[in-house]
């Protein structure tokens, strides 16, 4: 994100505050639905995104492009039902949660002829629609992102609450080597012509752009 200008650092920023703070919020409101006290004893249910957010997981987002929040933590024993099953409820939460922002934001850009004139040629409203775009966008990422089913990310979860017990209990011995194999897809696999990135999550996330907002 080097070489940006000021006014996209600073929606991305407000963007990404309210993201990951309602992304990690859906976690925890989740498990704690579930029957894990966890997140509340350890604050997390809570919209306050000083609770959410890790400071050096943001930065790298804003810098590089690639970030973290807090990880909420669960503990599967406490959750109601299959416990792997409740884990992906819990892991899927999340991504759903970025998916109801995109939408939420997407309408007035699909309606945007229907904004009063006044508004639409005017720098406030150019600004707006820029931040509405960013909403949108970023949250689509971001749940495409978290579904890619590598360890720590929720897709992982998501997969292993949808294999059979003995497949999901194979990839267990991945999650020691997930922030690799993370960092191999992220950062040396497009330097080698092989942009997972781009397959799963820009693509995706532009054909629902396109279709949410009209764009």
């Amino acid at each position: 994100m080097l070489g940006l200008d000021l006014d996209t650092i600073i929606a991305r920023a407000v963007v990404l505050l309210v993201a990951f703070t309602i992304h990690e919020l859906a976690h925890a409101v989740t498990a704690d639905y579930l029957g894990d006290p966890t997140p509340r004893r350890m604050g997390r249910i809570t919209l306050n995104p000083i609770a959410h957010l890790d400071p050096f997981g943001t930065i790298m987002l804003l810098i590089s492009g690639f970030g973290w929040a807090k990880p909420v933590m669960v503990n599967p024993l406490n959750l109601r039902g299959n416990y792997r099953t409740s884990m992906a409820v819990v892991a899927l939460a999340g991504p759903v949660s970025n998916l109801l922002m995109a939408l939420v934001f997407a309408i007035p850009l699909r309606f945007i002829d229907a904004w009063p004139m006044a508004l639409r040629m005017s720098v406030a409203g150019d600004k707006l629609a820029f931040l509405f775009f960013q909403f949108v966008w970023i949250n689509l990422i971001l749940m495409f992102f978290n579904l890619i089913p590598i360890p720590p990310l929720d897709g992982f979860k998501v997969l292993q609450g949808a294999l059979p017990p003995e497949m999901s209990y194979q990839l267990r011995p991945l999650e020691q080597y997930g922030f690799l194999i993370l960092m191999l897809v992220v950062f040396i696999l497009p330097n080698l012509g092989l942009n997972v990135l781009n397959w799963v999550v820009v693509r995706p996330s532009l054909t629902l752009m396109s279709m949410l907002t009209g764009l």
